[in-house]
């Protein structure tokens, strides 16, 4: 799945053209590397997303296509 489509499918950016911007600007890595937009997401991933001052370090636990807004939270645990 798309990095920015997943951002938003797990609901930790709330809209994909955010997720893109975030993507575009550097400020989202996969398993330390800056990823783009259209990189792809697979289990086990490391996401790092820099949000103002925060970090949020997050592992991919499942790749969704949809899922309702109760799921959202299981697709990913905070490290």
């Amino acid at each position: 799945m798309r990095l920015d489509k997943y951002l938003k499918v797990s609901r930790i950016i709330k809209r994909r053209t955010v997720a893109n911007e975030a993507c575009d600007a550097g400020r989202v890595t996969i398993n330390g590397k800056v990823a783009k937009p259209s990189s792809d997401v697979n289990e086990g991933d490391v996401l790092e997303i820099r949000m103002g001052a925060r970090l949020m370090r997050v592992r991919v636990v499942s790749v969704l296509e949809h899922a309702a807004k109760a799921d959202a939270s299981d697709m990913y645990e905070q490290l």
